[in-house]
C-alpha cells in the first residue's frame, strides 16, 4: 500500500474518533450540562464525519485501487494528491474551529474563515476530480 494511502486511511480513521466524540458531547450536552458552544457542534460533528472520515477514505482508497495512470505514474500526479490532503484537512480543521465560533460570536470574522475552509474543501475535490478523471477509462 502506497504511503499517500496509508497516510489518507489512518488520518480518516482519527476523523472518525473526533466525529464520535463530537456526537458524544452533542448527545449528552442538555443532559451533562455542557457549556453553550457545543451546541454549535452539530455541523462539525457531520463535517468530521462525512469530509473527514468518509470522503478522506473515499481518496486514499481511490489513490490505491483505481486502475493505473501510467506506469511512471500510477497515481496520478503524486504532487497533487498530496495537495489535495492539505487543502482538505487544511479546510477540514479550518471549518471545526470556525463553525461553532462564529455561531457562537457572529460577525466576528469568523464567518471568513468559514468561507475560506468551504473554499479549500472545494479546490481539494476539484484537485481530486481532475487528477482521477484520466485514471477512470475502459480497459
Amino acid at each position: 500500500m502506497p504511503l499517500i494511502t496509508r497516510v489518507y486511511i489512518k488520518a480518516s480513521l482519527l476523523y472518525l474518533v473526533a466525529a464520535l466524540l463530537a456526537g458524544i458531547l452533542l448527545a449528552g450536552s442538555a443532559a451533562w450540562g455542557f457549556p453553550a458552544w457545543v451546541g454549535g457542534l452539530g455541523p462539525v460533528y457531520f463535517h468530521l464525519f462525512l469530509v473527514g472520515w468518509v470522503t478522506q477514505l473515499i481518496f486514499g482508497v481511490a489513490l490505491w485501487m483505481f486502475p493505473k495512470y501510467s506506469r511512471e505514474k500510477p497515481r496520478g500526479s503524486e504532487r497533487a494528491g498530496w495537495a489535495i490532503f492539505a487543502l482538505l484537512n487544511t479546510g477540514l480543521l479550518l471549518r471545526a474551529v470556525s463553525e461553532p465560533a462564529a455561531g457562537f460570536r457572529p460577525g466576528s470574522g469568523w464567518g471568513w474563515a468559514l468561507a475560506v475552509s468551504a473554499m479549500l474543501q472545494w479546490a481539494a475535490g476539484m484537485l481530486f476530480v481532475l487528477n482521477t478523471w484520466g485514471r477512470v477509462k475502459e480497459r
